[in-house]
């Protein structure tokens, strides 16, 4: 099997470069920042921060590292940053960062709701998710009913029992048989 090692090739990059993604539910209260802030003090960074490389706007958006990246840029004053770079499409990226934060931090739990909608939008399956999130099948569900459950189960394919059903109502047809 064979595994990418990103971390082998960590690259300085300039902080204003770097730009938060727009997705990321991960959350992180002001004294554990300070802890963070106070680690990276003391140890360095530890841990790049991982990035992917948009080259059409030439900048660096964060995949995993948010919090690092803050300690830096607004509390440290930083001009570079230790990052690794990943080459994966949006929906892979959002997978990415979930699976970083889910063992660490905690999720909002209206942003991840968004964060299942919008890959079901991209065509992923419940079992997509449930894999590449580490979730379980009902946590996917709840998520799924907290955005909305129109948008999120459109691409569900549900029994015609209902249908079936509306259309004996409409035609005065008795639906059961005790009637």
């Amino acid at each position: 099997m064979t595994i990418d090692m990103p971390i082998l090739n960590v690259q300085m990059i300039p902080i204003n470069k770097i730009h938060a993604n727009d997705y990321n539910p991960n959350k992180v209260a002001s004294p554990e920042m300070k802890l963070l802030k106070h680690s990276i003090k003391e140890d360095g960074y530890t841990q790049p921060i991982v990035t992917f490389y948009d080259k059409e706007q030439d900048m660096y958006e964060i995949v995993d590292g948010f919090h690092r990246y803050s300690v830096g840029k607004d509390m440290l004053n930083l001009s570079e940053l230790p990052c690794t770079v990943i080459d994966k499409p949006l929906s892979h990226r959002m997978a990415s960062t979930i699976r970083h934060n889910r063992a660490r931090g905690t999720h909002q739990i209206t942003n991840m709701s968004e964060i299942v909608v919008d890959l079901t939008e991209k065509g992923w399956s419940d079992a997509d998710i449930c894999q590449h999130l580490g979730m379980e099948l009902d946590e996917v569900i709840r998520l799924k009913q907290v955005s909305g459950l129109k948008a999120a189960f459109a691409n569900h394919e549900f029994s015609k029992s209902w249908t079936e059903y509306k259309d004996k109502l409409q035609e005065g047809t008795p639906t059961n048989e005790n009637n």
